[in-house]
């Protein structure tokens, strides 16, 4: 509870005016909103300290360990060493939408040497309440949540026990969850001489399972029983808990309606940003509505809008090939192997840009280059627990390389789902700084890399996997309206309404672009909102995805044109790719904005190793047909010899056999 007498100050640095936080939801000075930054206060001495109490004539004591920056403008204290105890939360950054991050320290008395770490990002509402545990929300909770909450458990185990914080995931107290999402208030160090093991994590789960809904007691119990009594291996039982999760997920209905645009704002002179769908050109796509893209050619590069039309071109054609692949298996496709085929489909297409780069001789601050953002609804067919068969697991896979970013809004939340590739994150990632100290370089913003500036081998990709079991908007957008927390501060004004069904998606894609434009005016920008109900009632039109019998005769058609040269699947998909580097696409003669970022800023470091292309291709020359190859290069000798040359001694030879 707040108290009636306190005053939080504005978040805005160079303002800083007091704000009475019971009537006043933003600053009477500069319009900036109110913030309510509310953190957890680790270690014995913080729980201790009263409510009401004001530690370091700054932060406001809420309940026990809850405490409030009244000061949120100001950066928190650090040492300039940090401490051993800090590394963890800096390592684990990557996985901050279930993990706290390290805020800064404070001490309870003048003079005293143990400071005390707080936390921010933690499972704390905006009205300062603490999020319920596991426990208090499993009796509540549906059976697919019941199997999500575990299987992300799972999930963690692995980075955690590397760096010896694996009894995080025992302590029950310590398990929150907000809808979904399971969220860890603190992080422990387990003992140097106990060594935790599944079996741990089994004993703490068993309790749990005992109470679980009918149709997933079973193979919870089955499960859990192997984990309690077997020397069982990690993958195994990630394999059973997939599966269970699948097919009771697919219990649920799932429709889905998509809808983007890009808008080249107020201020600029080219629209560099790119997205699938737009409601300008894709009206009838056989994608839809399971992919969403965006993309946003970096600022300061010259042909940054044809990298961006580039890529959002290439992930099409990439991704109508897997889809074509996984609909045709009679098993489960391991969400390890999507994962592994999306990111092989990312490097692929930085190549593909990267070639473009190099065929037009482009140097530093001249070559194009794009961040992205893509999302991925995989429909595999799956029996579920009740006997019959489902057409979708309601798997939803997400992507990104620079900051364009996605976020998951529900009724009652908005969760972000990406982490930006940043000099922020990189600082933060390395160990080097905290995050909000970070914030205040210079180059904070500056990107680490994007998709065309240097080979595949310097991206660091990582895919993650989702379960769609609740209504929500998936909302994807470029920074034009994900900049000054503009998403975070104005979700429940632009997102409710279509899910209380008081707007359409359409209008809702219309009402963020022109938020976008009042509030950051200064860039381009590009939403696609992906409307996901689960639920049985009509809240809003929704378009059905396009007949089965559609897609099948769009794919087939595109099958004939190809038919006189025979290659494989992964043979077809690459040409398809080379072909596009020759898509009809205007390259402006001057950069339209003067760069001001270093290129040493753009890409991630190079880890000085040789590019191999990734993703299967030097396979594809390996297992390929001679014939593939030589269509491939009577079609784009130039964009041939390109790819031999950047692949090693052994992979030019095929290139000259395929020839």
């Amino acid at each position: 509870m707040i108290s009636t007498q306190l005053i939080i100050y504005c978040i805005n640095p160079a303002c800083n005016s007091p704000i009475n936080p019971m009537g006043d939801s933003v600053c009477a000075s500069c319009q900036t909103p109110l913030v309510h930054r509310y953190l957890w206060a680790t270690g014995s001495l913080s729980a201790q300290i009263p409510p009401g109490t004001k530690v370091a004539d700054r932060y406001e004591v809420i309940s026990p360990q809850i405490w409030l920056d009244t000061q949120p403008g100001l950066s928190p204290d650090a040492p300039e060493e940090l401490p051993k105890e800090v590394i963890p939360y800096l390592r684990l950054y990557q996985e901050r939408l279930h993990l706290p991050q390290a805020y800064g320290f404070a001490s309870y008395l003048e003079g005293d040497t143990s400071d005390i770490l707080l936390l921010e990002n933690v499972p704390i509402n905006e009205t300062g309440n603490i999020y319920p545990t596991i426990v208090e929300a499993w009796q509540q909770a549906t059976a697919v949540r019941q199997v999500y909450w575990l299987w992300q458990i799972l999930q963690l185990w692995t980075p955690l026990s590397e760096l010896g914080l694996s009894g995080s995931l025992v302590v029950v107290d310590n398990l929150r969850v907000q809808g979904w999402c399971v969220r860890l208030l603190e992080l422990y160090q387990t003992p140097a001489d106990e060594k935790l093991s599944l079996q741990n994590l089994g004993q703490c789960w068993q309790f749990w399972v005992a109470s679980a809904k009918a149709s997933v007691a079973k193979g919870l119990q089955k499960i859990v029983q192997q984990m309690c009594e077997t020397e069982v291996e990690l993958e195994a039982i990630n394999i059973q808990l997939n599966n269970l999760l699948l097919a009771s997920a697919a219990e649920l209905p799932l429709v889905l309606k998509v809808v983007g645009s890009t808008d080249i704002g107020p201020l600029m002179a080219q629209n560099e940003d790119a997205c699938y769908p737009n409601t300008l050109s894709d009206l009838d796509e056989p994608l839809l509505p399971q992919l969403s893209i965006v993309c946003d050619g970096i600022s300061g590069h010259e042909g940054g809008e044809v990298a961006s039309k580039l890529a959002v071109q290439s992930v099409k054609l990439q991704i109508r090939a897997l889809l074509t692949e996984v609909t045709e298996q009679t098993v489960l496709v391991p969400p390890e192997l999507l994962q592994e085929q999306l990111e092989a489909s990312l490097r692929v297409i930085n190549n593909v840009i990267c070639a473009r780069n190099n065929e037009q001789k482009r140097q530093g601050r001249e070559r194009m280059a794009t961040t992205i953002v893509m999302a991925l609804q995989v429909p595999q067919r799956v029996q579920t627990s009740t006997g019959w068969q489902s057409n979708n697991t309601h798997e939803l896979y997400l992507a990104n390389v620079g900051d364009s970013r996605a976020y998951w809004i529900t009724r009652n939340y908005c969760q972000l789902l990406t982490v930006d590739d940043d000099v922020t994150t990189r600082e933060v990632r390395f160990a080097k700084s905290l995050y909000r100290k970070a914030l205040l370089r210079p180059d904070a913003s500056a990107l680490t890399q994007a998709l065309g500036t240097r080979d595949a081998e310097s991206l660091r990709l990582k895919v993650q996997r989702f379960i769609v079991e609740e209504d929500g908007i998936l909302l994807l957008c470029s920074d034009g309206l994900s900049d000054n927390n503009c998403v975070e501060q104005s979700w429940q004004d632009y997102a409710k309404p279509v899910l209380t069904g008081q707007l359409t998606v359409e209008d809702a894609v219309r009402n963020w672009i022109n938020l976008a434009n009042e509030k950051n005016g200064r860039d381009n920008t590009s939403v696609v909102l992906t409307y996901c109900r689960v639920s049985p009632e009509y809240l809003v039109p929704v378009t059905p995805a396009l007949p089965e019998e559609i897609i099948e005769a769009k794919i087939q058609e595109q099958e004939e044109l190809q038919e006189a040269i025979s290659f494989t699947e992964s043979s077809r998909s690459l040409l398809d790719l080379d072909l596009n580097l020759d898509l009809d696409l205007d390259l402006p003669e001057e950069p339209l904005i003067t760069p001001e970022i270093p290129p040493t800023l753009i890409t991630k470091p190079n880890r000085g190793k040789r590019l191999v292309m990734l993703g299967g291709v030097l396979a594809l020359l390996v297992g390929g047909t001679s014939l593939g190859l030589f269509a491939w290069w009577q079609f784009n000798p130039q964009g041939f010899q390109q790819m031999c040359r950047q692949l090693p001694q052994r992979g030019q030879q095929l290139c000259l056999l395929g020839k």
